[in-house]
């Protein structure tokens, strides 16, 4: 969120968080990034108590309520260019919840773990399906580098659906091991 909003105000100069709500929409940001357009405004907020951004005037346009109007500062393009080289340096790899639940098995419901297999494959399947359709309608009004950053989503979805196959596969052999464990 700090990388787009300062991001934002840096390459289209000051803005109200409404404009910046319609930005993020329109660049599809939720579809590639854990950002919620929703939580934007706190975001502001905390931005300009660090005083990475500053609020130059208020303005009303019409019916609307005054809006603040933001700027970035000296001290948000030095932060700005440090989250730009962060997010190219790190790789974020989080650890998934099924993982460990697929360690601790529950030797009750072991026969139900292929029909929730089965289930978790489906909805990756329509995630990718829906993913693919989603791109192939909007592709012409993202730049190339959203374009291939919303690829990134998809290989990761062909990813986790090949694993998923993978223990699919292997469930015969983890269900028999878990038996002999508990026996």
């Amino acid at each position: 969120m700090r990388l787009f909003v300062l991001g934002a105000l840096d390459a289209r100069g000051e803005m109200h968080g409404h404009q910046l709500r319609l930005l993020a929409e329109e660049e599809h940001i939720d579809q590639w990034t854990d950002i919620s357009v929703g939580a934007l405004y706190g975001a502001i907020k905390r931005l300009a108590a660090e005083k990475l951004i500053e609020e130059r005037r208020t303005e009303r346009e019409g019916g609307y309520p005054k809006r603040q109007i933001w700027a970035i500062t000296v001290e948000g393009r030095d932060a700005l260019g440090a989250l730009r080289y962060r997010g190219l340096r790190e790789l974020v790899h989080k650890p998934d919840p099924f993982d460990l639940a697929v360690t601790r098995l529950d030797p009750e419901t072991l026969p139900d773990v292929e029909a929730i297999l089965d289930n978790r494959i489906a909805s990756l399947n329509a995630e990718l399906l829906e993913s693919r359709t989603h791109l192939a309608t909007i592709s012409t009004h993202l730049s190339i580098a959203e374009q291939i950053v919303m690829k990134h989503k998809q290989h990761r979805l062909v990813a986790e659906i090949a694993w998923h196959h993978e223990l699919l596969g292997a469930l015969p052999e983890i269900i028999a091991d878990e038996r002999s464990r508990k026996a």
